[in-house]
């Protein structure tokens, strides 16, 4: 199975379109850590803002989600989502891996690891930091797939991309679909 992991879109239907369209084309469930559509006040007006119009390709999407609440969500953007988006965690179990997201704008690194631990998951997907990475310690994976409409402190627009079957995380470039970093995966 491909896994797309998203995150930090903050409304920008052109960056969602973009990251469908590109590297997580063809993806069977997509993963999004947080901050779906609001872009936030500390931030400006992201390229393609349209929340609207991200919510409803969301509605209509042919390739199913998960999502954890982000520190932008609002309780109102569940009033135009067809998905539930107000669980700060979202725990899952696929293909031998078990999974946790969250937004993780709560929590340090080290908090990220232990609460790997604690779960004993294999992968532990977080946003927030709108800064890519893949880190692994033992059998847990550490990812933030970046953002593809606020990358920091970069010019890198990202997501990741996760083959359940071949165990390998990918950072990828959404306007060059490139991959920028890639980890195996402990199970």
């Amino acid at each position: 199975m491909k896994l797309g992991i998203i995150s930090d879109t903050h409304g920008s239907m052109s960056a969602w379109e973009a990251a469908l369209k590109g590297p997580l084309a063809g993806v069977d469930l997509i993963m999004h850590a947080g901050d779906l559509l609001y872009h936030g006040p500390r931030n400006p007006l992201p390229e393609g803002y349209d929340p609207a119009s991200l919510a409803e390709a969301i509605n209509n999407s042919s390739i199913p989600l998960l999502i954890a609440r982000g520190n932008c969500d609002a309780d109102a953007d569940q009033l135009v989502s067809e998905y539930p988006l107000q669980s700060p965690y979202v725990y899952a179990y696929i293909d031998r891996l078990a999974i946790l997201m969250l937004h993780g704008h709560e929590l340090e690194e080290d908090d990220l690891w232990e609460l790997g631990d604690r779960y004993s998951v294999n992968l532990l997907i977080s946003g927030h930091t709108h800064r890519y990475h893949i880190v692994q310690k033992g059998p847990l994976t550490l990812i933030n797939p970046g953002s593809p409409s606020f990358p920091k402190p970069t010019v890198l627009p990202t997501v990741a991309l996760v083959d359940t079957e071949r165990l390998v995380a990918a950072i990828l470039r959404v306007d060059k679909k490139e991959v920028v970093t890639a980890s195996r995966i402990s199970h």
